[in-house]
């Protein structure tokens, strides 16, 4: 079993923090207003494709 190295984790550990720090800032959306929703709906896809690649990215130890 490879570990990663300690930058890897470190960008795990950023990647995850910045999709936290923007739920926490989000406030109660308008449901009406179709622009804020795609923003937020965009910017959640972004954060979750930071995390998917923090997570997806060989090591070196497995290259």
């Amino acid at each position: 079993m490879t570990h990663p190295t300690a930058v890897r984790e470190a960008a795990r550990l950023v990647a995850i923090e910045a999709a936290r720090a923007h739920v926490a800032s989000i406030r109660p959306i308008d449901l009406t207003n179709c622009g804020v929703l795609v923003g937020h709906l965009m910017a959640a896809e972004t954060l979750l494709m930071e995390i998917v690649a923090a997570h997806d990215e060989t090591t070196e130890a497995t290259a």
